[in-house]
């Protein structure tokens, strides 16, 4: 069994969040929640592990950078659904379980990002979890393990298969066992832990909006929607903050036989971006499917480009109302299969969307700059080095446009 530890090589930069760093830094016109974070909805737990050992109990050479992360759409998320939409940019990558997504709109499953090589140990620790919380019996509810990934090759020793069923297990019960008001933690961890960014360090990073609006009975409420992403794509010089071309500057004042190894491995194939959206606003499957295509809106601030050996894939749910999770099996009190029942929900009008459409695309930009500006330098496989973002360099520029 492997080992669990935070290994990665610290900067000498104290990072911090983007909006530590650029206070001025414009970012939408929305508020953030109180913990800026995929959290904010209430009733969302997500749980980081990283994992820097070998499973094989080998020797830790540092090769070894690769993690978990594991979310929970709601404590009741294999009884009680959630509404969920599915968009890809670029598919060169994987999320399981998007065809049912696609085909129903309906989430009944924890989402589960990793590595690219580890999705059928993730896949089966789904099942693990699900069998473990309800026993035999929860092979009869229609559960497809949604699992999502990008390739974490050039620091993480991927033929060495470290993740395993359990530790997705142990992901899982994590975010159950979570309280609260606990925000995602950013930068090398969870299945972020051996991301690159735009040549940069990237890993997991998430942020939320408040979008005010009206409830079913015309009196006023607030809604959340929130982003994480899992960013590893990208090139250093189509980096941009604010607008601001940040990477061009940094491309002409960065020059190191690392960078140089780095840019030909990212040049021959690129990494990819997972984006998971959740939302407590009532939304039916298409309007999702709408909200997870404005994920793109803020990955083109940042500067990705969706290229062709890019897995960009978009996910967002809702957990405004909760819909019956359809089993295999016959019970009591079950809806027959054969006769339309109606389900009592409630739906955004169309026509009031575009708050959250706006919102969406801010959170998922903030979420990448947190991504980056958490990260820190990493020595990983083969002693290849990736350098974190300079944030006082950033500063530096950033100054002459705040």
């Amino acid at each position: 069994m492997s080992s669990i530890s935070g290994a990665a090589a610290s900067s000498k930069t104290p990072r911090m969040r983007v909006r530590e760093l650029l206070p001025a830094l414009y970012l939408g016109d929305y508020e953030p929640g109180p913990l800026n974070s995929l959290t904010d909805v209430a009733g969302v737990k997500v749980h980081m592990q990283e994992i820097h050992s070998r499973a094989d109990g080998g020797a830790d050479d540092g090769g070894v950078n690769t993690g978990v992360t594991a979310i929970l759409p709601r404590d009741s998320w294999a009884r009680k659904a959630c509404y969920a939409g599915l968009f890809s940019f670029n598919g060169a990558g994987e999320l399981t379980g998007s065809h049912w997504l696609n085909e129903t709109g309906i989430l009944s499953s924890p989402i589960v990002l990793t590595s690219t090589v580890s999705v059928g140990a993730a896949h089966e620790g789904v099942y693990r979890y699900a069998v473990q919380q309800a026993g035999r019996g929860a092979v009869d509810t229609f559960l497809l393990p949604v699992v999502g990934e990008t390739f974490d090759g050039y620091l993480n020793d991927v033929g060495a298969f470290t993740v395993r069923p359990e530790h997705v297990v142990r992901g899982l019960e994590g975010a159950a066992g979570m309280a609260a008001g606990e925000p995602v933690r950013e930068g090398n961890v969870g299945g972020g832990t051996g991301m690159i960014c735009h040549y940069f360090k990237g890993g997991t990073g998430s942020a939320s909006r408040l979008v005010p609006g009206l409830d079913g009975a015309g009196g006023p409420k607030t809604y959340t929607i929130a982003a994480l992403v899992q960013a590893n794509y990208g090139k250093m010089h189509q980096l941009r903050i604010g607008g601001v071309g940040v990477g061009r500057v940094l491309a002409d004042t960065t020059a190191t036989a690392a960078l140089a190894e780095l840019v030909a491995e990212k040049t021959r194939k690129d990494g990819s971006i997972i984006v998971v959206l959740a939302t407590d606003a009532p939304l039916h499957p298409a309007q999702l499917r709408r909200v997870a295509r404005r994920a793109t809106v803020g990955l083109a601030r940042v500067g990705g480009q969706g290229h062709n050996p890019s897995g960009d894939i978009f996910v967002a749910f809702s957990t405004g109302n909760e819909i019956p999770v359809q089993t295999l099996a016959v019970e009591e009190g079950a809806a027959d299969p054969y006769k339309p029942t109606p389900l009592r929900v409630e739906v955004v009008d169309d026509t009031s969307i575009n708050g959250l459409f706006e919102a969406a695309a801010d959170a998922t930009e903030e979420a990448i700059y947190n991504a980056l500006c958490m990260a820190e330098d990493m020595v990983g496989f083969k002693g290849r080095k990736v350098k974190a973002l300079p944030l006082d360099r950033v500063r530096e520029i950033m100054a002459r446009h705040l």
